[in-house]
């Protein structure tokens, strides 16, 4: 985990100049938007070429959460505010509860709208952020780096490692510019950016398509998707009930009325409300049920049609 730091980091391919954008400033602003878009297709290529880290960081962040456990995103600058967003989104998105998902980010919630890029070069802070979290062997840590090299984020992989939890690590370098010892290690390849060491760019675009990956994977395979649908949607305002009356009225032959029905009398939880309809079970049983196969809808389905 204490591999020695890159000396020049003028070598890290995030640092490097590209070449295909020498001329940038005086490109007009057509020609602009045609190159973003020819070099964002490399962060699709960074993607698959990394789909075997991503599929066994899925496999073993479930499997932790499955068994209790809780999934921290480390980072700083760009990469921490990555791992906040996609922790925000958890909850309204797989109504899962706020602590299931962290994201932990040098520099704390000021750090979100204003700059601290001083607070990511102390790796004891990284250290002390997971310690306050009391981050265990259950645990799962994702430490979020653009260039590989971020102390706060290396010290915070250390002390989660010391304290036996699954270390993931997400860099966009290779391994031998930025060697770390961590038990999942994903690099996301999309080369030099166009405006030379601003990660935010292509860096940014492919470490949000991963988090994508790995929190919506993770999710489906805790059984809080039904086909492609969000059964465990929260429902908190007007839009999301009208996304859940819409799931019902497509997953059963129940009219908009009848869906809404079926939803309060599940406390607005649409997964019971199908458990409910679909098994013909009233909720308590239909409860019972989903708790019986994890809250897997499809495996609790077949448990009760085998059971009739």
């Amino acid at each position: 985990m204490t591999a020695s730091q890159p000396t020049d980091r003028g070598h890290l391919l995030t640092e490097q100049a590209n070449p295909r954008s020498t001329q940038l400033d005086q490109l007009s602003s057509l020609d602009l938007v045609e190159l973003f878009n020819h070099e964002d297709q490399r962060t699709l290529t960074a993607i698959a070429d990394s789909k075997g880290p991503l599929a066994a960081a899925i496999d073993a962040t479930t499997e932790a959460l499955r068994q209790g456990g809780r999934l921290f995103y480390v980072g700083a600058g760009t990469s921490g505010r990555l791992g906040v967003l996609d922790a925000a989104e958890c909850p309204p998105t797989f109504c899962t509860p706020p602590e299931l998902v962290q994201g932990l980010l040098a520099g704390g919630v000021g750090a979100l709208v204003k700059s601290s890029e001083g607070l990511e070069d102390i790796a004891a802070d990284g250290a002390a952020t997971i310690a306050e979290r009391a981050v265990s062997a259950q645990d799962v840590v994702v430490g979020i780096t653009a260039g590989g090299t971020t102390p706060y984020v290396r010290g915070a992989l250390t002390e989660a490692q010391q304290r036996g939890a699954t270390t993931i690590f997400m860099a966009c370098v290779p391994a031998d510019q930025a060697p770390i010892e961590v038990d999942i290690d994903i690099r996301l390849l999309v080369g030099p950016e166009l405006l030379a060491g601003s990660t935010r760019l292509k860096a940014g675009t492919v470490t949000k398509m991963a988090l994508n990956i790995l929190s919506t994977g993770v999710m489906v395979r805790l059984g809080k998707v039904y086909g492609n649908r969000m059964v465990d949607v929260a429902v908190t305002n007007t839009k999301l009930r009208d996304r859940a009356l819409r799931i019902l009225c497509d997953l059963t032959d129940l009219d908009r009325d009848a869906a809404g029905t079926l939803l309060d009398r599940s406390h607005q939880q649409v997964k019971l409300a199908l458990m409910m309809h679909l098994g013909d079970l009233d909720a308590e049983t239909a409860a019972i049920n989903l708790a019986q196969h994890q809250g897997q809808l499809r495996q609790a389905l077949e448990g009760a049609n085998r059971s009739d």
